[in-house]
């Protein structure tokens, strides 16, 4: 059963704030909380960036608080850092701190909670999120949390300072991904308990009286997974800054490349797929090679299989790069590719396109209503299927004129439907409506 607001779906209402505030509505100081804000792997930290810069521009004043990674801001935005212990930080993940480390019952609680191989970081963030926020309940007039939901995140709004949730998809899918994928019976014991922290999550999400999330399809999923209430969910969808990835028609195409985005080697990604995708096309074309933006990890499915199919000289980990050179690194590719089994969204799908560039997507999670008509903004095949995604991707290579057509529709849907400005002027008037709802 479809619960989403369909004309939310196929219109961007205009807003009142396009031009920045009106006289009848001040500025509102904002504390932007993101657990965890790497700013070059996963969405949270670049949603944080843009976020807190648009929101600026209209005329706010926004705190970002966050844990490590911490996410890079403009210089006139503050950042709060709240250190934790870090414990899944590369390359020494699962590491035993020193007692040295260990400054509170918040570090004690962190070390445990991953001790018993569950994530800590939504929890103990949340909770510090709490206590910074407590002494300084006059400095802010609202709080948007981005995902954590930790139960911190309802204690600050039981102290009277309004929280605005974004829900980018509900990690109970990535649960239910990881566990379906799980080799064995004790990878599906050890994948549930990491995963424990959605019972939290569900329990935070149903009692928060406004949530935004980015697509129709993680809408249909909160709603089914977290049995949020469809009347406090409202869709904004998220954003790319056009101007910053653009086509570059001075960089020469790297022929037979392929780019992808892996923020995180999970089942969810589909990284395995695509791997096993590349083996089958340089059967034909020894020249077909792989850029990946992120890091592997030494112990993944992903450096496994590289190693399993003879790979490692076909397949590049890029990271901690500049954002204009992740734009070259788009530009140079022939085709870029998203092989998600889901995705509540996906950044790189549309900052590919946004770059110009030949977009191979699946149609898992929202990506059909993020990418647009198979054949015309970008091309589309079955998630989890290896052989038909070789094969679509064989298809790209061999259609010379494919950026001018595909990639330059993908391009111009792009510029017509997402903005960061645009993501940043509807969030704000849900602002708006919280307060007024909190007023009551």
């Amino acid at each position: 059963m479809s619960y989403r607001p369909v004309a939310l779906l196929v219109t961007f209402r205009p807003s009142k704030l396009g031009k920045g505030l009106m006289s009848s509505e001040r500025p509102l100081r904002i504390a932007f909380l993101t657990y965890r804000g790497h700013p070059y792997t996963g969405g949270q930290g670049v949603y944080t960036r843009h976020m807190a810069r648009e929101l600026t521009a209209l005329g706010h004043h926004v705190e970002v608080m966050s844990g490590p990674p911490y996410p890079h801001t403009d210089k006139d935005i503050a950042l709060t850092k709240l250190p934790s212990l870090d414990l899944y930080r590369m390359p020494d993940p699962f590491r035993i701190p020193r007692l040295s480390e260990f400054k509170d019952r918040f570090d004690v609680l962190e070390y445990l909670v991953t001790a018993g191989a569950t994530f800590a970081e939504p929890l103990t963030f949340s909770l510090r999120a709490h206590r910074e926020l407590m002494g300084r309940l006059d400095e802010f007039d609202l709080v948007h949390d981005n995902q954590c939901l930790g139960s911190g995140i309802w204690k600050i709004h039981e102290a009277g300072l309004p929280v605005l949730e974004t829900i980018h998809h509900p990690i109970t899918v990535d649960r239910r991904l990881e566990t379906q994928h799980a080799p064995t019976p004790w990878k599906r014991f050890t994948k549930n308990r990491f995963y424990a922290f959605t019972g939290m999550q569900t329990k935070v999400a149903r009692r928060l009286p406004r949530i935004l999330t980015v697509s129709s399809n993680s809408f249909d999923d909160i709603v089914t997974d977290y049995g949020v209430d469809p009347d406090r969910l409202h869709i904004v969808h998220v954003g790319v800054d056009p101007a910053q990835f653009h086509p570059m028609e001075q960089i020469d195409v790297v022929p037979a490349r392929l780019m992808t985005t892996a923020s995180a080697d999970v089942a969810m990604k589909g990284l395995a797929f695509l791997l096993e995708a590349l083996a089958k096309l340089r059967t034909d074309d020894p020249r077909v090679h792989l850029v990946v933006i992120g890091k592997p990890k030494y112990d993944s499915r992903a450096t496994a299989l590289i190693k399993e199919l003879d790979l490692s000289d076909s397949v590049e980990f890029v990271s901690g790069v500049s954002d204009q050179r992740i734009v070259e690194l788009y530009n140079e590719a022939e085709v870029a590719v998203v092989p998600s089994l889901y995705e509540g969204f996906s950044l790189p799908a549309i900052e590919a396109m946004s770059c110009g560039v030949p977009l191979v997507a699946t149609t898992g999670g929202a990506l059909p209503e993020v990418v647009g008509d198979d054949g015309v903004t970008a091309l589309q095949v079955a998630p989890g299927d290896s052989e038909a995604l070789a094969a679509k991707i064989r298809w790209a290579l061999a259609e010379k004129n494919l950026r001018a057509t595909v990639g330059s529709a993908g391009r111009k849907r792009v510029e017509q439907n997402f903005s960061w400005r645009i993501t940043a002027e509807q969030t704000v008037e849900h602002y708006y409506a919280l307060l007024d709802e909190m007023a009551r």
